[in-house]
């Protein structure tokens, strides 16, 4: 499956207890939460619950796709579990990406690269990676064409774009919505279809089944109910 889709809340929980058994679970108990707002614990908080199915999607599927000492990118990679979980699994060849000023205190600063930089104009050279993931992120100020450009430009042929995003089947208005300064979209079929069709204009093909359907609406944020999307393309030329 190429396209996956949230169906309901048992799959966050059951992809958190599977994160945890693997031990790259991430999330803070909320005894640290509350030692952190109390001033108590320092450095960044990592991990999102809500985020367990498509970080486990996004683990599963490099473990089964890409070598451990190949090159992976995360964009928008602060407070993001999957760069530090992959260095947990053993990955040896990480670099994240965001705009956030605090990006250096993320964990693991000497074996993680760790870039300030916006991900859809970077400096690193064509076919610097193998896989490039990007976990709730390409919703935020949304630019296909500048996003795919960029992303066809840093994969290596053969290399994977693994993304999630928030989705429902039929589109949901997300006008005057903004989070971190930035519009906000929650793709709707339609509009995966249409991103995925443009992939296809920079070498970014799903190369499998896709899946669109959606039964519930788990994730409720911004008075909006809706689910999350997982994608895979895979740059063939």
């Amino acid at each position: 499956m190429i396209m996956e889709v949230l169906q309901n809340k048992l799959q966050i929980s059951k992809a958190r207890q599977v994160l945890v058994s693997k031990g790259v679970s991430l999330v803070e108990s909320p005894l640290r939460s509350l030692m952190r707002k109390l001033g108590l614990v320092r450095g960044v908080a990592m991990g999102d619950w809500v985020k367990s199915w498509d970080v486990l999607n996004t683990l599963n599927f490099l473990e089964s796709n890409v070598k451990k000492n190949e090159p992976i990118l995360d964009i928008g990679c602060y407070a993001s579990e999957v760069i530090v979980a992959l260095h947990k699994l053993g990955y040896s060849n990480l670099t994240g990406a965001d705009l956030n000023p605090n990006l250096q205190k993320m964990p693991y600063k000497n074996d993680i690269h760790y870039e300030i930089t916006d991900f859809m104009h970077t400096k690193f050279e064509d076919g610097s990676f193998r896989a490039i993931t990007s976990i709730s992120v390409i919703e935020h100020g949304f630019d296909g064409p500048s996003l795919l450009q960029e992303m066809a430009r840093l994969l290596r042929p053969g290399g994977y774009f693994i993304a999630s995003f928030d989705y429902w089947s039929e589109k949901i208005d997300t006008a005057g919505v903004k989070f971190f300064g930035m519009d906000w979209k929650i793709f709707s079929r339609n509009e995966v279809i249409d991103f995925v069709n443009k992939a296809a204009n920079y070498g970014l093909f799903p190369n499998g089944e896709m899946n669109y359907v959606g039964y519930d609406k788990p994730i409720d944020c911004a008075d909006k109910q809706y689910t999350f999307g997982w994608i895979v393309l895979k740059k063939l030329v």
